[in-house]
C-alpha cells in the first residue's frame, strides 16, 4: 500500500527572503501574505523578504513566518497536494492542521501568533534553555534527566534515533550535559534558543494558549494528523484540541510519529515549507523512505 505523508517544519527552518519568489509568481500567495499582514497587525511579508537572519530569529516573527510559508507552498501546488496523513514538528503541527482542513488559515495564524507571544513571555519568567544530545539511546537521556533534582530537565524533542533535545533550567541543562557526556554522548550542545520549549516551564504559555485553542473551530480533517504529544493519528476534533494544548509542555515525539506513520503504510514523505530538516530526520528514522521537498 503506497501512502503519502506530508510533514511540516518548525522553528529553525526560516531563511532571509523566504516566500518572495512565491509572492511574486502567484496572485493567491500574494493575497495570502496580505491577509497575514492584516491579521498580525504588522507587515510580516516585509520582514520575511527583506529582514536578516537576526530579524527572523525573533520567536514572534519566526513562528508565523514558517507557518505562512508552509501554507503558501501548498497554494502553489494545490492540485498535487493529496495527503493520506500529515504531521508537523512542534509549530509545524499548526501548518499541518490547516493543510488537512481541520482549521482555517486565519484561525491557524491567530493561534500561531498567540503561541509565539505566550512562549516569549514564559521565557522571561525563568532563565531556561535547550541542548541537543547526540549518540545516546533515548532511555539513557531519560534516566539522566530524571536523576537531576532541584532543577527541571526533560526530553523535549525525540528527533531521530540517537538525537534527542533536552529542555529545562539553565543550571539543570548544564548539569545534564556534563552527565550525558560522561555517559558517552557524542555531543551535548546547548542551543541558541530563548527558553525551555516543550517542558513544564512552558506551563504559563500552555494555560494562555489553551483558552485560545478551546475557542477555535476545529473541523474533522480530510486525513489523520499524527500529533506531537501522543505520536498517534487523530481525526477527532476534540482529541486534536487536547493534544494541541498538551503540546507546549509535552515532548515532541517525532521519531515515534514517523515510525507510526510508516507502520500505517507511509513510504513517501514530502516536506512542505522552508528548509530540509525533516527530510533528514525521516531518513534517519526509516532509511527506506522516499523523501522529497514538496
Amino acid at each position: 500500500m503506497y501512502m503519502k505523508a506530508y510533514v511540516f517544519p518548525g522553528q529553525g527552518s526560516q531563511f532571509p527572503g523566504m516566500g518572495k519568489d512565491m509572492y511574486d509568481s502567484f496572485p493567491e500567495v500574494k493575497a495570502l501574505f496580505e491577509k497575514a499582514n492584516e491579521i498580525l497587525g504588522f507587515n510580516i511579508s516585509d520582514v520575511m523578504f527583506n529582514g536578516n537572519e537576526d530579524d527572523l530569529k525573533q520567536t514572534n516573527i519566526t513562528q508565523p513566518a514558517i507557518f505562512i510559508h508552509s501554507i503558501a507552498t501548498i497554494l502553489t501546488k494545490k492540485d498535487d497536494f493529496k495527503p493520506d496523513m500529515v504531521a508537523g514538528h512542534s509549530l509545524g503541527e499548526f501548518s499541518a492542521l490547516v493543510a488537512n482542513g481541520a482549521m482555517s488559515f486565519e484561525d491557524g495564524l491567530k493561534l500561531v501568533q498567540q503561541r509565539a507571544n505566550a512562549m516569549q513571555e514564559a521565557c522571561k519568567l525563568q532563565p531556561s534553555t535547550m541542548a541537543a544530545i547526540l549518540g545516546l539511546d533515548d532511555h539513557v537521556v531519560e534516566e539522566v534527566c530524571k536523576s537531576i533534582i532541584n532543577d527541571i530537565v526533560v526530553p523535549a524533542n525525540y528527533n531521530a534515533p540517537g538525537q534527542v533535545v533536552i529542555s529545562g533550567t539553565v543550571s539543570g541543562i548544564e548539569k545534564a550535559c556534563e552527565l550525558l557526556k560522561a555517559k558517552g554522548a557524542k555531543r551535548a550542545l546547548v542551543l541558541m534558543v530563548g527558553g525551555a520549549f516543550h517542558s513544564p516551564l512552558m506551563e504559563p504559555a500552555r494555560v494562555k494558549l489553551a483558552e485560545a485553542i478551546n475557542k477555535t473551530m476545529i473541523l474533522k480533517p480530510v486525513c489523520p494528523i499524527y500529533q506531537n504529544a501522543t505520536a498517534l493519528p487523530s481525526s477527532d476534533p476534540v482529541i486534536i484540541k487536547q493534544n494541541l494544548i498538551a503540546q507546549l509542555t509535552a515532548p515532541v515525539k517525532w521519531t515515534q510519529s514517523v515510525q507510526n506513520m510508516v507502520n500505517d503504510g507511509a513510504t513517501y514523505f514530502a516536506e512542505v515549507g522552508p528548509g530540509m530538516v525533516l527530510q533528514g530526520l525521516v531518513k534517519k528514522i526509516f532509511k527506506e523512505a522516499e523523501v522529497v521537498k514538496f
